[in-house]
């Protein structure tokens, strides 16, 4: 497809590569280059990756911000120095012994505002250069803690499930719903890490990213398919999709034009907040700023599609 195209595809991202390797085999796929991805999946973690395409990736800072929902299994017992199974292990206790009821006591202590320290193995740049290619490379680096938020943590299952107590390898399968820049696998670190045994991360799955699921996720088999008949529209998920959350405000043909423009327009209004604009059959026009201004309200555009 070499035409415009804009919108936002709810891909399905399989273990191994990384974000940016899905955003390059959509590009050879789709043959388009303006593609970006809302919020980075590790390569081991599977599950929702919003791939932003053409004026739609001016939407790129409100996708990144929205709630993100995972389910992870945490192992107890064995620690690696990536904080999940791709590491190699670096500490293994087989001696402990707990309650299962434990875990509703800890666990609920890393729900709210939680500070991490980001892993070595991760993408986040620090002095210019990403901390996992410092990790190949066989350098650490001190790395600022970061205060994180963690809406929900929700354990699903403990296996064995006819376990009386929780041992070396038990596994602990959790849902966990959290703000962007929280990392699974350093939350299931920290928890193992507060327990006194240890733990890692041995799976994850990012079930959600705002209004984006995994339910209603594709895989590349089904766009490449999509692509090669000429159908990949039904998989293009229109730019306001992504802003849900956020007030609609409808305006006609001279009001979007004057928008476009950079130009503020009245507008009924009760509150300051974000706003999407729609124009009538024109489709979304900009994301927008409520506000009063001599005496009435009016939208002032902040991201112009």
């Amino acid at each position: 497809m070499n035409g415009e195209l804009t919108g936002i595809i709810n891909v399905l991202k399989p273990p191994g590569p990384t974000s940016h390797d899905v955003v390059a085999r959509l590009r050879r796929v789709l043959r388009f280059r303006k593609l970006g991805h809302g919020g980075t999946l590790d390569p081991g973690a599977c599950g929702v990756l919003p791939i932003l395409a053409g004026r739609a990736t001016k939407l790129m800072p409100f996708v990144l911000d929205h709630v993100k929902e995972y389910r992870a299994e945490m192992t107890l017992g064995i620690s690696t120095d990536t904080q999940d199974a791709a590491g190699a292990t670096t500490h293994v206790d087989m001696g402990f012994s707990f309650e299962p009821s434990i875990l509703e006591v800890i666990i609920p202590e890393f729900v709210g505002a939680i500070e991490q320290v980001p892993p070595m193995a991760s993408a986040l740049r620090v002095g210019g250069k990403r901390l996992y290619d410092l990790a190949r490379a066989g350098e650490t680096v001190e790395r600022e803690a970061r205060t994180v938020r963690i809406h929900e943590i929700r354990v699903r299952a403990v296996w064995p499930d006819d376990a009386a107590a929780l041992v070396g390898g038990t596994r602990v399968l959790m849902d966990v719903r959290c703000s962007k820049g929280t990392y699974i696998r350093t939350l299931c670190h920290d928890i193992g890490v507060r327990l006194g045994c240890g733990a890692h991360m041995s799976f994850l799955v990012r079930t959600a990213v705002g209004p984006f699921t995994l339910s209603e996720a594709v895989t590349f088999e089904e766009l490449e398919e999509a692509a090669e008949s000429g159908d990949l529209d039904r998989l293009l998920l229109p730019p306001e999709t992504a802003l849900q959350h956020l007030p609609r405000i409808d305006v006609d043909r001279n009001d979007a034009a004057r928008l476009r423009q950079g130009q503020a327009v009245p507008v009924p209004g009760s509150e300051p907040s974000l706003v999407y604009v729609m124009e009538a059959d024109g489709g979304m026009v900009c994301v927008g700023r409520l506000e009063q201004a001599e005496n009435r309200w009016v939208v002032k555009p902040v991201r112009v599609l």
